[in-house]
C-alpha cells in the first residue's frame, strides 16, 4: 500500500474532504481541519499530487 501512497499523494486526505462536504452540506467551514490535513500533505510532497490542485480554492472558500 505505500508504493500506492508515493504514486499519488494525498489521495487519502482528498477522499475525506470529500465525504466531510458530504456529511456537512458542502459547507467547507465545517471541514477545516481536514482540508488542513490535505494542505499539509500538499506541503510535504512540494504538490506533486493531482490532489493538491483544489486546496488552494478550498483554502479560500473557508476563510
Amino acid at each position: 500500500m505505500a508504493q500506492k501512497q508515493n504514486k499519488e499523494p494525498c489521495k487519502q486526505e482528498a477522499c475525506n474532504i470529500q465525504a466531510c462536504l458530504s456529511k456537512n452540506n458542502f459547507l467547507p467551514q465545517k471541514c477545516v481541519r481536514v482540508i488542513e490535513l490535505l494542505q499539509s500533505c500538499c506541503e510535504q510532497c512540494k504538490y506533486q499530487s493531482t490532489h493538491c490542485a483544489s486546496v488552494a480554492a478550498l483554502l479560500k472558500q473557508h476563510k
